[in-house]
């Protein structure tokens, strides 16, 4: 038997679970979260509710459990150290040590990685310790066309951009004044125009397995309207590319990721072994890095663990063992949307507390329990996301009508994107980059 403790208690978790549980070995999963989500109660031998953000009771956990690994889901713990503190009991993690999950928990410390490495993707940038000169670099650097990234882990919601969030150079300074106050220094960097695209890898420090391409909607409302949120949805193609991208757009991605990956380990002598997630947009001047994540997306993980053929508890030993290169990664040749129940009010006002029924779910659509609490009186949402549900099927347009067909098995105070996924809307990026390209 395989004893493998997980952390985190979302739709991350759920699927993680449940990916490894489809694994030829006998898995004993034992759970450590904030909440207990349903699913994954369904599928853990032993489930313990206690912080993600210290460790003590998770060592104490992990000392009477003695897994074989851990693998920890959440982004917070993994910037915290919760590897570090495992391995301290001998007890290795699919997640990052602390000092290259940095890759993720500072904006700074990826730009001046790639910029001291020569690697490629990297826009025009500048850190900032203080409020001088921002202006002028704004202006006179970056013409006006500008990102402001708080320089830390803000739950997807610290970046803002000139002309979507930021009407004026104004705001963005202020803003950028704001993330100073907060977080002691603030990334300034050119805007990017194109199309985003999810590309995470499996990482055992020296060799990556690069996922299917998926691609996130961040903002709330349909139309790619509203502020943004930790993801609404999200799509993969069959081809495992995505159909506004070029095969060399891939290429480019997995290059980046592969030379950041070298770069890591030289610069801090450690090798990084986990999920490496890179954020990428793709431009008339080819695919740049927007960000990197230490861990899997969420919810780009729905869209790609649910037809992952090779057995997950064998990557997850490789990338601990440091052989992922021995080791053929496989995904079926599916395409998958995934749209994301939330509360009403979200992001910004969202109910709290509000209990939700679970009617009957089609069949072949998978439904991932996300920030929901399972009491006594039911299942009740928390202030984020709560429910998603993911559409399998050999093509886009036949995922998205399987998961719409499932977000009236949902009942309460909730609402949902019903555009994600869709033809119309697969379309408008399609058109948009034929035009970038032109």
């Amino acid at each position: 038997m395989k004893k493998i403790l997980l952390v985190g208690s979302g739709a991350r978790e759920h699927v993680i679970a449940e990916t490894l549980k489809r694994s030829k070995e006998d898995v004993s999963i034992i759970a450590y979260g904030r909440s207990k989500n349903p699913g994954i109660l369904k599928l853990a031998t032993r489930y313990e509710l206690g912080p993600v953000d210290k460790f003590e009771d998770l060592k104490k956990l992990a000392v009477e459990e003695k897994p074989d690994f851990a693998f920890i889901g959440p982004d917070n713990p993994i910037a915290d150290g919760a590897a570090d503190a495992l391995l301290d009991l001998e007890i290795h993690s699919v997640a990052p040590l602390q000092t290259v999950a940095r890759l993720e928990s500072s904006k700074s410390f990826t730009r001046d990685l790639l910029a001291k490495y020569n690697i490629p993707g990297n826009p025009k940038f500048k850190v900032f310790f203080d409020e001088d000169n921002i202006r002028e670099f704004i202006e006179n650097d970056l013409g006006g066309e500008y990102v402001v990234k708080a320089d830390g882990l803000m739950g997807g919601k610290g970046v803002k951009v000139s002309g979507e969030h930021l009407a004026s150079i104004e705001e963005g300074v202020k803003y950028a004044a704001d993330c100073l106050h907060k977080t002691g220094r603030v990334v300034i960097e050119e805007k990017f125009v194109g199309q985003e695209f999810s590309l995470m890898c499996f990482c055992d420090g020296e060799n990556i397995a690069p996922m299917p391409a998926v691609q996130d909607h961040k903002r709330a409302f349909d139309g790619d309207k509203g502020p943004n949120t930790g993801g609404m949805g999200s799509y993969s193609d069959a081809s495992h590319s995505l159909p506004f991208l070029k095969p060399g757009d891939i290429d480019a991605a997995i290059d980046i990721t592969k030379q950041t990956t070298l770069a890591l380990f030289e610069e801090t002598g450690v090798l990084f072994k986990g999920i490496m997630y890179g954020g990428f947009i793709v431009t008339k001047n080819g695919v740049k890095l927007i960000e990197y994540n230490a861990r899997f997306g969420d919810p780009e993980v729905m869209n790609v663990l649910p037809i992952l053929k090779t057995d997950f508890v064998e990557i997850c030993e490789a990338i601990i063992k440091g052989n992922l290169n021995k080791l053929k990664v496989e995904f079926e040749n599916k395409a998958t949307v995934c749209k994301y129940i939330v509360p009403e009010g979200y992001p910004e006002n969202p109910v709290k507390g509000a209990k939700i029924e679970v009617g009957n779910v089609p069949e072949g659509v998978k439904m991932y329990y996300s920030s929901v609490d399972q009491k006594e009186g039911g299942i009740y949402m928390s202030s984020s996301r709560a429910v998603a549900f993911v559409g399998i099927a050999d093509t886009i347009h036949e995922a998205e009508k399987s998961a719409a067909g499932a977000l009236a098995s949902i009942s309460g105070p909730v609402f949902y994107r019903t555009d994600i996924g869709t033809d119309a809307l697969i379309q408008q990026r399609i058109e948009m980059m034929k035009k970038i390209r032109s």
